[in-house]
């Protein structure tokens, strides 16, 4: 039987937020039944309360991983997003705290882009009025403000995997697809690049976001972008809430330069299902809200439930950072026999001597090892041959001056 410096059933997992059942059933096959999964976030009081004796965290996009909470985690090995974003947790704290920090930032690209060509058709067709309109026992039947997509022009601003899938069913539906990325990116199909965003903005018919949440992107889309727009055009927002300077919104479709928009991410957002929604574009009849419902398909969240669930299972089983948003990334295969240590630690000058060190005073051969650092932090897994006492050994690396986390894997 493989020992492990810590028995899989002591292993404290807290999942937040309803995350999907497939990762409870990734983690128990795997052999960790001490799981704890919860339908909703927390807020930063009652996580810090909770944090503490947990040592896997999963999260989705409510639930915020602060300072606070990261200094009240006592035992917290590593935290999985089971999402795309990572922008809730204090990504570079953790990296310094010796917490990797992984997500899924693929699994839900198809859920994203169907929305999007969903959304083109309703703002182009005016459904949401239309619909409203009904509903209220009106009939309003006519073609006024009502197009087709085939011959539009959909600029795609962030040509990444949902961009750039989002390209290929636009085009497929008979779009023109033009798209601006701040990296030089491959154009896929017939789709053309843009020299820059607000020659973008000028030429298309619909405006789809999807950028990650940077300085750099925050209210890109602002009144001077906005205006830029071609008048009767729509903009499309299923990226990040701070991407849209909201009030620039109101005002371009208040005076009808935008003949509508789809948002479904907000500055700020409700805490929870529960709580009210407020926005300035409440009541906009040309205006699709969603709440953050994106990826929020039964199969994005599966396949999301267990990617991130496998990234932390190899984590802590053999301590693979493949994926960690915020870790060098370090991954041995995982042998048979022998022992294997992880330490995490400041980058200073001497340090895998000195861990090294601890290994070779003991007449232990080091049969595998792989360091990585970046310039704050090192991450080293060792594999050693001998006769080795773990409690010992990993007390002595936990000693070493400039460590920050040091555990014995198997």
């Amino acid at each position: 039987m493989v020992k492990h410096s810590l028995s899989k059933d002591r292993i404290r997992i807290l999942l937040l937020e309803g995350i999907h059942d497939n990762a409870v059933r990734e983690f128990r096959e795997c052999g960790y039944t001490n799981i704890e999964s919860l339908p909703h976030a927390l807020d930063e009081g009652e996580l810090v309360e909770k944090i503490q004796g947990v040592h896997i965290l999963g999260i989705r996009s409510r639930t915020r991983v602060t300072d606070k909470v990261l200094a009240a985690a006592n035992r917290l090995l590593c935290v999985g997003c089971f999402c795309i974003g990572t922008n809730q947790v204090a990504v570079e704290p953790g990296r310094r705290a010796g917490v990797p920090v992984f997500n899924a930032p693929y699994s839900n690209t198809r859920s994203v882009a169907e929305l999007v060509i969903g959304e083109i058709v309703m703002l182009l067709r005016g459904i949401p009025e239309r619909s409203r309109q009904a509903h209220a026992g009106k009939w309003l039947k006519t073609a006024k403000n009502a197009f087709e997509m085939r011959g539009k022009t959909l600029g795609i601003v962030g040509y990444g995997h949902i961009g750039s899938q989002l390209s290929v069913m636009a085009e497929a539906m008979g779009m023109h697809v033009r798209f601006y990325d701040i990296e030089k990116k491959l154009a896929i199909g017939n789709a053309q690049p843009a020299a820059n965003l607000l020659g973008l903005l000028n030429l298309s018919d619909i405006v789809s976001l999807h950028v990650p949440a940077t300085r750099e992107t925050k209210n890109m889309i602002g009144e001077r972008e906005l205006r830029a727009m071609k008048k009767g055009a729509c903009l499309i927002n299923a990226s990040r809430g701070n991407v849209v300077d909201i009030e620039a919104l109101t005002k371009a479709l208040d005076d009808k330069h935008l003949l509508g928009a789809a948002i479904d991410v907000f500055p700020v957002e409700p805490g929870g299902n529960e709580d009210e929604f407020t926005s300035p574009l409440r009541g906009f009849p040309n205006v699709i809200l969603t709440p953050h419902i994106g990826g929020s398909t039964q199969e994005a969240q599966a396949n999301i439930g267990l990617e991130v669930a496998e990234k932390l299972v190899k984590y802590s089983d053999n301590g693979s950072t493949v994926g960690a948003v915020n870790f060098v990334e370090v991954s041995l295969p995982v042998k048979a026999g022998g022992t294997r240590f992880l330490h995490i630690h400041a980058n200073v000058p001497g340090m895998l001597r000195r861990v090294n060190e601890v290994f070779s005073s003991r007449n232990l051969n080091i049969s595998a090892q792989y360091l990585q650092t970046d310039p704050e932090v090192g991450y080293v897994v060792v594999d050693v041959d001998g006769d080795v006492d773990e409690n010992e050994l990993l007390a002595e690396l936990q000693s070493l001056d400039g460590t920050i986390r040091a555990r014995f894997l198997y």
